[in-house]
């Protein structure tokens, strides 16, 4: 599931932050450095899923 998340996160990187954390502040920031440059985004995204471990439910 993990690939899948990171797959979304290259494209989409704040999605792939949601499909993690939910709406909490990683997801706002995400959504900040996405807008303000989308590799940055894309980073802060894989950076979150590889070190949040399996989602929470």
């Amino acid at each position: 599931m993990d690939i899948l998340r990171i797959l979304i996160a290259i494209f989409i990187p704040p999605l792939g932050v949601f499909l993690q954390v939910g709406l909490g502040g990683a997801f706002w920031l995400n959504l900040l450095l996405t807008i303000l440059g989308y590799i940055p985004g894309i980073l802060h995204a894989v950076y979150i899923i590889l070190s949040r471990g399996p989602a929470r439910a």
